[in-house]
């Protein structure tokens, strides 16, 4: 019998949900995924000590203000960080616009085509890269834009069916609703007892979505993310794509288990309906997901906490 991660990859395009040039290497995925909080982890290993101090100085030769050599020099090391992870993988590496940009759709758009830019003065095709936003509406018309000038996008921080549905109505190429943090917040704000990985309410979530989307013809990826173990995985085997941390790939790589599928874009069926078809609907149907609002504000609010430390790392790099 082979690996459940063997079993998953035969069914699931598996994503590496790390910056770790190794970790890609060891278990040889499609595509991999880099976020604020991922690239504070890279920026800190050995490894990278020389893309960081050559991102510097790039940013300190290009000029600017001190704030934009700072953000210059963060898209540069996402940059040279995702064209090291191309070398690896087959298939697309995805790098985040900064957090901050989260509600502002003409900043989002600037700052895309920046790292667009960037990645095919270093030789990387656009085609190997998706661009990631928040779910936001601001993120999602930013996206509808980018899709138009062949930039695909990787919508990020969803937890709610109408960030999903409107994703979807807007052309994206992908998205990552998030399991695990779903979770966490049901752990945190219910009795919710979970007997069997079906209970989860992440793997739920993520189960109506694919059915959403297989049943009505959308061409929009589903990519779960955000694992607390692995039961939550194996209750999405056949999901378009799974995006995994090293852990959890570990943890698969060595259980000779059976691993069934579950999502089938046969026996997908759905009569639901897009609850969120212009903006007042979408801010209204998020503001009575509490859970979908409390998450993503917290989602945001973490990723800009981590970019900020990125910014002081480089800050106090070589200092």
């Amino acid at each position: 019998m082979t690996s459940k991660l063997q079993q998953l990859k035969s069914m699931t395009v598996v994503v590496a949900d790390t910056g770790d040039i190794e970790a890609i290497r060891r278990f040889e995925p499609v595509d991999a995924t880099t976020n604020p909080s991922l690239l504070l982890k890279a920026a800190g290993l050995p490894h990278y000590r020389d893309i960081v101090s050559a991102a510097r100085d790039w940013a300190h030769d290009l000029g600017g203000s001190s704030e934009e050599q700072l953000a210059n020099c963060c898209d540069r090391l996402a940059v040279d960080i995702g064209k090291e992870i191309t070398r690896i993988v087959p298939g697309r590496v995805s790098t985040e616009v900064d957090a901050r940009l989260s509600f502002d759709t003409p900043g989002t758009l600037a700052r895309a085509r920046r790292l667009i830019q960037l990645y095919e003065d270093a030789g990387v095709p656009r085609d190997r890269v998706l661009i990631k936003t928040a779910s936001t509406w601001e993120g999602i018309r930013a996206a509808e834009q980018l899709e138009r000038e062949d930039i695909n996008c990787n919508l990020t921080l969803l937890f709610g069916f109408g960030q999903a549905a409107a994703c979807a109505d807007a052309g994206v190429t992908l998205i990552s609703p998030f399991v695990g943090r779903i979770l966490d917040w049901y752990k945190a704000n219910t009795d919710l007892a979970i007997e069997r990985p079906e209970d989860d309410p992440g793997v739920q979530s993520v189960t109506r979505i694919y059915h959403y989307y297989k049943a009505n013809g959308y061409d929009t990826i589903v990519m779960g993310a955000s694992f607390r173990n692995t039961g939550e995985i194996e209750a999405l085997a056949g999901c378009d794509r799974l995006t995994i941390s090293p852990q959890l790939l570990e943890e698969l790589a060595g259980d000779d288990g059976d691993l069934p599928r579950v999502l089938d874009p046969d026996g997908a069926t759905s009569d639901e309906t897009n609850p969120a078809g212009n903006e007042a609907s979408f801010r209204f149907d998020l503001n009575e997901d509490r859970m979908a609002t409390e998450k993503l504000s917290d989602g945001i609010r973490g990723f800009v906490a981590d970019q900020r430390r990125l910014e002081q790392l480089l800050k106090d790099f070589d200092a």
